[in-house]
């Protein structure tokens, strides 16, 4: 049994015999087929022979007796036992669009495309709109950091249940599945107002608006009669804030910014943020560029005891996540399955982004040292490897158990298969 087939053993429990072996065959249909990840191409590769019929697979993903919940919860416990066994667990979360055709698919809507989107201009397309929580993983290679997600609910359109509400619960659950560990979660500004949500034992570190509304703490009871204040006094917005600083009031500092150290200033003060958090103050970080190239940028953090420094970093990380999105999108085409009903466009495409993350499970406990790809005259100066690379190097195992089991042994055997694997391997 590889490696990889032992961590998809890891969900065995939550099928039956038959639906275990149809899972089986589908995901590592969907790990080498080679084109569209439709569920036809998977079952032409996973089951040329046509051992079950088609519609086997069809009614797998859209009516199976299965819970896409205990696949995460199965996953998020073994990859956070094995990548974060101590300490805090680094946690991300954010949205995306993963866009689908026609009006009879089951959850899709029309929402902002924040990929094509700029400041001037909003593309709105149709598709599922998926609220994900991600795992920060620090490979064994550096660089930048991985993220792989752990756990994805969908946000449909006039649904009562907001995109903020969505990460509240998914996070509410994580915690559950571990409750002896603390996290620290790392989101855009349009998760900002989770500060405001009693997360269990999860602090937050995310955007602030420029135009914010922020007060000093409340000042303590005067014993008068009527209600105590709530909030001190007024004070500017946090460009305000940055115009009044000093140069002496920065300090300098260097942030790790995927995977490349840089000089940056900052300036911190805790602050009453009274529309997210009427109780609790957050800690404001201001970081500027030392050339004053780049805008200054504004933070937040619900930790109270974060340095400036560990506020840029943690915030810098964030981007693994959009990463993550791109790869699931365009190496294992995350958008393709052709599911239309019931929980099928649901199912197909959380069960993308749990295969992002068990392929790296996989590749970084099978390759820590990362330097699996074929190196080529033109491209010199690659040191760390992409998903791409961890999805070719899973491939080419499972082509060669594959090819050499049906093929003859020739002498021109090992050169022809190696030819071949490399070729399948990173089909697109």
């Amino acid at each position: 049994m590889t490696g990889f087939l032992a961590l998809l053993d890891l969900t065995r429990s939550g099928f039956t015999a038959p639906g275990f072996a149809i899972f089986t065959d589908l995901v590592t249909g969907w790990v080498c087929a080679p084109g569209r990840r439709t569920i036809t191409n998977m079952i032409t590769v996973a089951d040329p022979a046509g051992r079950r019929a088609h519609d086997a697979y069809h009614r797998f993903v859209r009516d199976g007796a299965w819970s896409m919940n205990r696949l995460w919860q199965a996953l998020a416990t073994h990859l956070i036992a094995t990548f974060s066994p101590t300490g805090v667990v680094e946690i991300a979360c954010d949205d995306t669009l993963f866009h689908r055709e026609g009006r009879n698919v089951e959850g899709a809507g029309v929402f902002r495309d924040a990929v094509r989107s700029t400041v001037r201009r909003v593309v709105y397309a149709r598709g599922l709109n998926l609220v994900v929580i991600t795992l920060t993983i620090r490979p064994p290679w550096g660089g930048q950091p991985v993220a792989v997600p752990v756990n994805v609910r969908v946000h449909k359109k006039n649904d009562p249940i907001t995109t903020i509400a969505h990460a509240a619960a998914m996070i509410t659950e994580l915690a559950a599945w571990l409750p002896e560990r603390t996290f620290h979660l790392c989101a855009d500004g349009a998760y900002a107002t989770l500060a405001g949500t009693d997360l269990p034992r999860t602090q937050l570190t995310s955007r602030i608006r420029r135009d914010a509304a922020l007060y000093e703490p409340a000042p303590p009871p005067t014993g008068k009669r009527g209600r105590p204040r709530t909030k001190g006094e007024r004070l500017p917005t946090p460009t305000g804030l940055a115009e009044k600083t000093t140069a002496k009031d920065w300090a300098t500092v260097e942030v790790d910014v995927r995977g490349h150290t840089m000089q940056r200033q900052v300036w911190t003060r805790d602050v009453l943020w009274y529309t997210v958090n009427k109780t609790d103050l957050v800690r404001l970080v201001i970081v500027r560029d030392p050339d004053r190239i780049e805008p200054d940028d504004y933070f937040f953090t619900t930790d109270p005891h974060a340095t400036g420094a560990q506020v840029a970093t943690r915030y810098a990380t964030r981007w693994a996540i959009e990463v993550c999105f791109r790869d699931v999108k365009q190496d294992l085409g995350g958008q393709n399955p052709q599911s239309w009903k019931r929980r099928g466009p649901e199912r197909a495409a959380a069960l993308s982004l749990w295969l992002h993350a068990t392929i790296w499970c996989w590749y970084l406990q099978t390759h820590p040292t990362g330097r699996t790809w074929t190196p080529r005259p033109w491209y010199r100066t690659k040191s760390t490897p992409s998903f791409l690379d961890a999805l070719a190097a899973l491939r080419r195992v499972l082509w060669s158990q594959r090819i050499t089991t049906m093929s003859r042994s020739t002498a021109e055997e090992p050169k022809i298969t190696a030819a071949l694997l490399d070729t399948l391997a990173y089909a697109a």
